[in-house]
């Protein structure tokens, strides 16, 4: 469970099983409020990862030559 324990300027503090981190208040929806609830999914981009891999290696192998 996840709930919104206040927003600091442009950082939201969340609560989390006895623990707290912050998060940019633009990844909260616009209507939560201090003590509502979140939903949080976080999945990997796929292909993104892999754009991103494939640059890291091409300037590897261009110092590395």
């Amino acid at each position: 469970m996840y709930i919104i324990d206040r927003f600091e300027g442009d950082w939201a503090v969340i609560e989390a099983s006895k623990m707290t981190f912050s998060v940019p208040r633009s990844l909260i929806p616009e209507k939560a409020r201090v003590g509502d609830v979140l939903n949080i999914h976080i999945e990997i981009d796929v292909e993104a990862t892999k754009e991103r891999r494939k640059r890291i290696q091409k300037l590897m192998d261009d110092v590395f030559e």
